[in-house]
């Protein structure tokens, strides 16, 4: 009797275990066999955290045999792109980057750690450079007669200080960096394009212009014209799968608030609460 009640519990553990399983898969967090694991990079980029998890989960699980970037961004700050951009660099699985609706400045730089990139004919790609915003409120702080005193440990402490012009001497200073950051930019593209453009190639292209898919495949800025599928499909030959490769893709979770608001990235929300200030990204800018 004690053995029958010991075989039940062990019966009634198991299934639920493949209970579990299965409704798992049928979820999609978790696919049987050797996968292709796809990383959806979207938004504004202000932070890598999240993106560098996801990216070392994937190295760490042999299943997975080849990721797929799916890239729609307009780009974001210098630093998480950077960030994410090197995590990729160091993996030992194919990459693949697969463009969708936009995929500029920051977003191509992301791309360009990938072994081959794919675009649609009209995605949104390009905007290679880097733009820093300033939000001067000089004018309506002296329409409300508003002044500020500051009192600085040296001359270009409040440089891009919202309460005045910026001085000669400090656009100079601020040009500088900017162009230094570009320069790390095209850098980039050049360690991974180096077989496909030359630098002085790529600098001719890198003015900050941007470029249809189709405009890009002709200027060597990606490799193929297609969708998620045929990088898909191809990850899944560079990753030595045997037939249709499965899929592993995990699912971002709204914020109790994101739902309330109605807005898909924090990173909006991030930008509606961040003070006056200067921004400084690899950003596609419509003047914004």
């Amino acid at each position: 009797m004690k053995k029958k009640r010991v075989l039940i519990i062990i019966s009634v553990i198991v299934v639920f275990f493949f209970l579990s399983l299965m409704l798992r898969f049928m979820m999609g967090s978790v696919s049987l066999g050797e996968k292709v694991a796809i990383i959806d990079v979207g938004g504004i980029i202000t932070k890598s955290d999240a993106y560098i998890k996801q990216i070392h989960v994937y190295r760490d699980d042999p299943s997975v045999k080849a990721i797929v970037l799916r890239i729609n961004t307009p780009g974001g700050s210098v630093a998480p792109v950077q960030e994410i951009y090197r995590e990729l660099t160091k993996l030992e699985k194919p990459i693949v980057a697969s463009m969708g609706s936009t995929a500029a400045s920051g977003g191509y730089y992301i791309a360009c750690a990938s072994d081959t990139i794919f675009a649609n004919p009209g995605t949104l790609t390009g905007s290679i450079g880097v733009i820093m915003q300033f939000t001067k409120m000089k004018g309506l702080y002296e329409k409300v007669g508003l002044e500020q005193q500051v009192i600085k440990s040296g001359q270009f402490k409040d440089s891009s200080s919202i309460f005045r012009d910026l001085t000669d001497e400090e656009i100079a200073i601020l040009q500088e960096t900017v162009d230094d950051v570009y320069n790390q930019f095209v850098d980039a593209i050049s360690e991974s394009r180096q077989d496909r453009l030359t630098r002085d190639e790529i600098t001719n292209l890198a003015d900050g212009r941007i470029f249809s898919g189709k405009q890009a495949h002709t200027h060597k800025l990606v490799d193929k014209l297609g969708n998620l599928q045929d990088a898909i499909v191809l990850a899944g030959e560079l990753g030595n799968i045997e037939g249709t490769p499965r899929i592993v893709r995990k699912q971002r979770k709204s914020s109790l608030l994101e739902q309330i608001l109605g807005i898909k990235q924090n990173s909006y929300f991030d930008d509606i609460i961040n003070l006056p200030g200067v921004t400084f990204r690899y950003e596609l800018s419509f003047g914004n």
